[in-house]
């Protein structure tokens, strides 16, 4: 089952050169280890929340916001998805990712993803909105 690890981390940078690159080593070496076992399928860091855009459709009518859709102490940084073979394994890789980014704790969160033919992703793959 493919599992989606959301790094979540506050948005501040206190830390030295020396530990963004052990933060940075910490991520590549899941990354090559789960690659090696065959179960990486993505993973990516994101920008600063200061480079979100929020759409919301009211009523018909669509509202773009520059900025997060909400005010948080801890803030997305990035995600993982691994093909894992249960929770519990899932669970074992996520404890291994890096989530001090910046020179503050994170944590980041599990969530199994929606498999089968009734998926959204399987229905959004020939659309249009999907192809932009």
């Amino acid at each position: 089952m493919r599992y989606m690890m959301l790094i979540y981390t506050q948005e501040i940078e206190n830390a030295s050169p020396e530990e963004m690159a052990q933060v940075f080593a910490g991520h590549l070496a899941v990354q090559q280890e789960t690659a090696r076992r065959g179960i990486f399928r993505a993973a990516d860091p994101l920008k600063p929340t200061a480079s979100a855009t929020t759409v919301r459709v009211q009523g018909g009518k669509v509202l773009v916001t520059d900025g997060p859709f909400a005010e948080t102490k801890e803030q997305l940084a990035g995600y993982y998805i691994l093909d894992c073979a249960d929770l519990d394994e899932a669970l074992e890789w996520a404890a291994k990712i890096p989530s001090a980014c910046g020179g503050a704790t994170g944590c980041v969160e599990v969530r199994p993803i929606r498999e089968g033919s009734s998926s959204a992703g399987q229905h959004m793959a020939g659309s249009k909105l999907a192809q932009s």
